[in-house]
């Protein structure tokens, strides 16, 4: 039960500091300058997770071929590029992080 009233509570918030904003600026035109700004926002917060992910390891830089996050997300990035197919992006991403954890017995 705690755990309900927890994630009701924490939904509640974000609601309420959110709801505000969005209703005020849904009544107003912005520019299109911000519009079209405002189209860069998701790849930059995407880019803000998955690059420490790929680069760090134990809080340490790892830019090395033991790392296997940062082969793999390289590799899925090429496949991204050439193939625009997600899913295959997805499995084939999963496939060789899992193959290189498992050669280099992480």
């Amino acid at each position: 039960m705690n755990e309900f009233l927890l994630i009701f509570g924490m939904a509640l918030v974000t609601f309420i500091i959110r709801y505000p904003v969005l209703a005020f600026l849904s009544k107003m035109n912005l520019p299109e300058k911000y519009l079209s700004g405002l189209k860069f926002v998701p790849p930059t917060v995407l880019t803000a997770i998955i690059i420490p992910q790929l680069l760090f390891d134990k809080d340490k830089l790892d830019i090395s071929f033991q790392n296997p996050q940062l082969i793999a997300g390289v590799l899925a990035a090429l496949i991204a590029w050439k193939s625009k197919n997600l899913l295959l992006t997805i499995v084939l991403g999963m496939g060789i992080y899992l193959g290189l954890r498992w050669i280099l017995a992480i």
